[in-house]
Parts: structure tokens; C-alpha cells; sequence
């Protein structure tokens, strides 16, 4: 199982130096990946950089730790450019991207950006496609209802050819977003209990197999506070979900009110008292 850790943007108040470190430790202390959030226009909440931004600067700070946006509002995007600025960020470091994608639930943030938020399900699994074709196919020829591109493509194409893409998705998903993650993606993000995630997991393993898909080659990532009331069991939260077979956990020192100057500490203590994986 792979450990990552969620980089505490809003927590570091946009100390930009704070941010570059608290990244360089956690690939130091051989955390595998660094988890980014999203938001663009909403209340104000604290101060939040966009991720894929964000993360060419860590990319320029960093070696090998995997960069994961988790995640960006996909239907919310023009599908080509963002095509455009992940193979650039998978180029700049390395084919260390893994785009985490996701539909909202803000439909003012949609407004904002002129974006329609009553189809956005339809269109993340359309935009899914393209993002595919549009990273492993010099020209391209695709006909949608919402994009179409003829007889062009991007250039330089990512390293990886294509580049993972992952779902968010909010609690226990609806059926057609179950059958999103089991035909389409390369992982999945779960906020499930642990008491909800094995009917949802084995509901995303039929609809891969009905594509014609191995389920095992999907990923699972859930996140484990290691701050906040929480703090007392997260040793056993991180056993709990290694035992349900997911390949991936993403510790959080965030919404635990610790100051900025803890985070790095905190995420030493918990790197240094992790479970046997």
C-alpha cells in the first residue's frame, strides 16, 4: 500500500516557502505521492492556490514524489486545455502526475465560469475520453456532443501515454457514478465509512468486469487524519483500510488547528509510528 500525504495548503497561509518544504519533506520521509485540493471561486475559506499551478512549482522542488490534484472540477475546465497543462506537468516532472478529476457539487463556482452544472456527469465521462486520445494520439479525431477536435493534437505528448486519471467522489456514489469509476478510471478517491465502502467497491467491480476490465487494476485511495478528534485511531483507521485491500492511503495533518510551523513535525511523528504495510 502506498502512502501519500495531503500538502496543507490552506493551513500554511500561503507561505509559498512553507509549501515547497512541507512537499521536499514529505518526499524525504519517502511518503509516495502529495495530494493538492481544488478551488477556485468560492466563499472565502483561507487562501488556495489552483493545483495544477501549484504543483509545477513542488514539480520544480521535488524528484520523485507523485503529484496528484485531488480534484480538479473536470467539467468545470475546458477538456483541451487541460490536456494541454497536464502532459505539460507530467513532461516538467518527470510523468509524475496522477489527475485526479471530479464533478462538483458548487454550482455558483460553474457559474462563474460558464460552465454548465446540470450535465456535468454526461460531460466528465465524454471529457474523460478525449483527455485519453488527446495524450497518446499525435492527431486526433474526435466527435462529441460537447468537444470536438479534428485533425489536431497537442505537443509534446505526456511521458506517461496516458496519464492516470482518478475519480473524487462525495460519501456513497450514485449508481452511474460507480459505473463512471468501474468502465472509466484508473482509481478512485473514497469518502465512504469503512462500513459502506464493500457494497461500493464490489458494485465498481461488476461494472468493470462488464467492461470487459480486470477490477484489480483499479485503484483505491481513502485519507486518514493523523490530527484533529480523530487523532486517537488513526494507526487503526490506516490498518482497517489495508486490510480492505486499498492501494493507496493519504494522511492528513490538516484540520487539526495545529500552526503552521507543525505540519512538518506532525507528519514525521506519524511517518515514524505507521503500522506494519
Amino acid at each position: 500500500m502506498r502512502i501519500g500525504i495531503s500538502l496543507p495548503v490552506r493551513e500554511l497561509q500561503d507561505d509559498i516557502g512553507a509549501i515547497k518544504a512541507f512537499a521536499q519533506a514529505a518526499e524525504a520521509l519517502g511518503l509516495t505521492h502529495l495530494r493538492v485540493p481544488e478551488q477556485i471561486i468560492r466563499p472565502d475559506s483561507g487562501p488556495l492556490h489552483e493545483p495544477l499551478t501549484l504543483m509545477a512549482l513542488i514539480a520544480g522542488a521535488t524528484e520523485k514524489i507523485e503529484l496528484v490534484p485531488s480534484v480538479i472540477i473536470l467539467p468545470a475546465r475546458q477538456t483541451v486545455l487541460v490536456a494541454k497543462q497536464a502532459a505539460t506537468l507530467d513532461r516538467m516532472s518527470g510523468g509524475r502526475l496522477r489527475l485526479g478529476v471530479g464533478i462538483g457539487t458548487n454550482e455558483a463556482e460553474y457559474r462563474a465560469l460558464g460552465a454548465n452544472f446540470h450535465n456535468r456527469g454526461a460531460r466528465c465521462e465524454e471529457q474523460i475520453d478525449l483527455l485519453r486520445q488527446l495524450w497518446t494520439e499525435e492527431v486526433v479525431e474526435f466527435d462529441g456532443e460537447w468537444d470536438k477536435v479534428s485533425g489536431a493534437g497537442i505537443n509534446p505528448l505526456p511521458v506517461q501515454q496516458p496519464i492516470p486519471i482518478w475519480l473524487g467522489v462525495r460519501g456513497v456514489p450514485v449508481p452511474r457514478v460507480r459505473r463512471r469509476i468501474g468502465r472509466q478510471a484508473d482509481g478512485w478517491f473514497i469518502l465512504a465509512t469503512p462500513e459502506e465502502f464493500p457494497a461500493v467497491r464490489d458494485d465498481v467491480y461488476r461494472e468493470a468486469e462488464a467492461a470487459g476490465r480486470d477490477p484489480a487494476d483499479i485503484g483505491m485511495e481513502a485519507g486518514v487524519a493523523v490530527v484533529g478528534p480523530r487523532e486517537h485511531e488513526w494507526k487503526s483507521r490506516v490498518a482497517g483500510w489495508r486490510d480492505m485491500g486499498l492501494t493507496h492511503i493519504c494522511l492528513r495533518t490538516l484540520g487539526g488547528d495545529l500552526p503552521p510551523g507543525q505540519h512538518i513535525e506532525r507528519m514525521r511523528q506519524a511517518v515514524a509510528e505507521l503500522p506494519s504495510i
